[in-house]
């Protein structure tokens, strides 16, 4: 089976422009990303897909594979257009995040092998437990409610869970955790992912503004594994501060 990850790479971002490129480390952020990917074992290739010549001559210029894309709406539309024209013996293409420089490889090959043992599920994605409120009431903090067998029943910027009689700080003190936080990365089998980006945009991801939706929304199967720990996003300028600092204490 050939997997393959992919990266999609936007040069400018609202809070934070150009922070693929940042190198306050001594290299730029979009190489921690690969290198990090580089190191899953269930990949048989990582490429950048990008619209930004910039970012593609830098990619290239440490190693990497970077593939020109068009304008998109979205890094999901931006991977489809490189698996249709670059990717035809790909089974499985993973979405992993850009702006995350220290994600775990393990997550990658975690995410890859909830398709592996779900033959019938066409996507998967990963989240992790909320141990703070202030997750579990931010609309920026995306939450994922599954069923017993692991899929996924919903996806929303609202606490859900709601629980009806029962604080959630209280909640969280105790020692439970009924809330899970989304991660941003994604399996999907090749011509699943041909397919749904062809679809329009559904009414539930339009009012939530989540992609994800428009498969769920459809019917589709969305495997959720749960790991330990999220891995740290890259946002806005105190983000890749305390990033900078970490690479470099």
């Amino acid at each position: 089976m050939k997997v393959y990850g992919v990266i999609p790479g936007r040069l400018q971002s609202t809070r934070l422009p150009r922070k693929l490129l940042l190198s306050e480390t001594g290299q730029p952020l979009i190489q921690y990303v690969w290198e990090s990917a580089q190191k899953a074992k269930s990949l048989a290739g990582v490429l950048i897909a990008t619209d930004s010549t910039e970012i593609a001559d830098v990619v290239r210029g440490f190693g990497g594979r970077a593939e020109m894309t068009g304008d998109h709406p979205s890094g999901t539309d931006r991977i489809a257009e490189v698996a249709r024209r670059s990717l035809p013996d790909a089974d499985i293409i993973v979405n992993i995040q850009g702006d995350e420089p220290e994600l775990n490889p393990a997550q990658i090959d975690r995410v890859v092998q909830l398709l592996i043992d779900d033959p019938t599920a066409p996507m998967a994605t990963l989240a992790t437990p909320i141990h703070h409120a202030e997750q579990v009431l931010a609309t920026s903090c995306v939450k994922v409610v599954c069923g017993a067998n692991g899929q996924a029943l919903y996806f929303s910027r609202s606490p859900i869970p709601h629980l009806r009689d029962r604080d959630i700080a209280a909640v969280l003190a105790s020692g439970e955790r009924p809330w899970h936080l989304h991660l941003g990365i994604y399996a999907y089998r090749r011509d699943f992912l041909l397919n749904i980006t062809q679809q329009p945009p559904s009414r539930l991801e339009n009012q939530e503004k989540l992609e994800q939706l428009r498969a769920l929304e459809a019917g589709v199967r969305i495997a959720v594994g749960v790991v330990d720990q999220p891995s740290v996003g890259i946002d806005t300028p105190e983000d890749y501060a305390r990033f900078v600092s970490r690479q470099l204490g």
